[in-house]
């Protein structure tokens, strides 16, 4: 694929963006920082109407069977505006792992409403600060699921849960409705991202993999979800480059704009490298979907989006002096949903454990 989106796919990123600038304001984001167990609605509500819930599922579920390079779009504009929702991820990570591994009638009974964005699906595999433990927290027996599964992003509003349970054969991933199971909100440094620790007992589940491909399966979902995640780490690394860049052009000290000094303009114009850098590695990790070398590319993908945006979230209110501190100015949203998206779908070490074992192996 060319490193260049095609003109469809600059339409989908320009009417994104057009939609979101239009209806998404960093002071709708403010109140979310001081509560738990609130997401912005409003966001969602949007992304249901704009059709982006069902952009990547299969035309007869209700999907627009559109790719992985779309959605990214999407995820890539909703960075830039902070969206307040984490559920375009999940609830594609869910959709994909049940159309993938799911039979027919799991895909019937599930897929229609993850398209339509009234089922919210999250992905509840990781332990703690491992994204995929060799041993599950969970078991599964007799059809049904025990344990906690501990900082579920998204898990406090969700309706059904994909997790990685321990069952005879070894790994099982499965569908588990979350109706009655309990749920304890997490008061985290992003409390849109709707973080919980679900308690299941006994909560029935749908198998959809069991044995050892399951783990594999399991990595494939969490790199899907990675290069979306990239995506948005992505366009919130743009947005304060551009903020950043901008701010540096108007204010002035010693007589003259920041942007003079080399301190400021050479740190803006590594941004700019780092957020190109984090691009490409996106477009080549969608356009990879479904091919050997996918894994690779979505762990190259998220270590140069989280790079990116870390550095970015850093330098902008270091430019921006005092004023990046305050309230007022929101820098901050886009530091505290930096650090967040860090550490969903993996943080850098196991992304770099992922890219190492990839290359080693290619290199054998």
């Amino acid at each position: 694929m060319s490193i260049l989106y095609d003109e469809s796919q600059q339409s989908i990123a320009n009417e994104t963006r057009r939609v979101l600038e239009a209806r998404i304001d960093k002071d709708d984001l403010l109140p979310f920082l001081e509560s738990t167990g609130k997401y912005h609605e409003g966001f969602w509500d949007i992304a249901k109407e704009q059709g982006w819930t069902a952009l990547t599922m299969p035309e007869a579920y209700g999907g627009l069977e559109l790719g992985l390079v779309e959605l990214g779009l999407v995820a890539h504009q909703a960075g830039r505006t902070l969206s307040g929702a984490p559920f375009l991820t999940t609830g594609f990570g869910s959709a994909k792992a049940i159309e993938i591994y799911g039979s027919e009638a799991q895909k019937e009974s599930w897929l229609p409403g993850l398209a339509s964005g009234e089922t919210i699906g999250v992905i509840a595999i990781a332990s703690g600060a491992n994204a995929l433990p060799q041993q599950s927290p969970l078991t599964l027996a007799d059809g049904r699921v025990s344990g906690t599964m501990t900082g579920v992003s998204g898990g406090l509003v969700a309706n059904i849960a994909i997790v990685m349970a321990q069952g005879s054969n070894g790994p099982t991933l499965a569908i588990v409705k979350l109706d009655g199971v309990k749920r304890e909100a997490i008061d985290s440094f992003d409390n849109s991202r709707c973080l919980a620790n679900l308690y299941f007992t006994d909560s029935p589940a749908e198998i959809l993999l069991d044995g050892n491909p399951a783990r594999e399966a399991a990595l494939h979902i969490l790199a899907l979800q990675a290069v979306i995640t990239a995506h948005e780490q992505t366009g919130g690394a743009e947005a304060l480059m551009e903020t950043a860049r901008d701010y540096a052009v108007t204010r002035r000290a010693f007589g003259q704009v920041i942007g003079a000094f080399q301190s400021v303009k050479h740190r803006i114009a590594e941004l700019y490298a780092l957020v190109e850098l984090a691009r490409a590695n996106c477009i080549h990790a969608a356009s990879l979907e479904g091919t050997d070398g996918f894994i690779l590319a979505a762990a190259a993908a998220r270590l140069s989006a989280t790079e990116a945006y870390d550095t970015a979230a850093r330098d902008c209110i270091q430019i921006h002096g005092g004023i990046g501190v305050t309230w007022e100015a929101g820098l901050h949203l886009h530091m505290r949903r930096a650090r967040s998206l860090a550490i969903e779908q993996g943080n850098s070490l196991f992304w770099e454990d992922v890219l190492v074992d990839r290359l080693t192996g290619e290199a054998a």
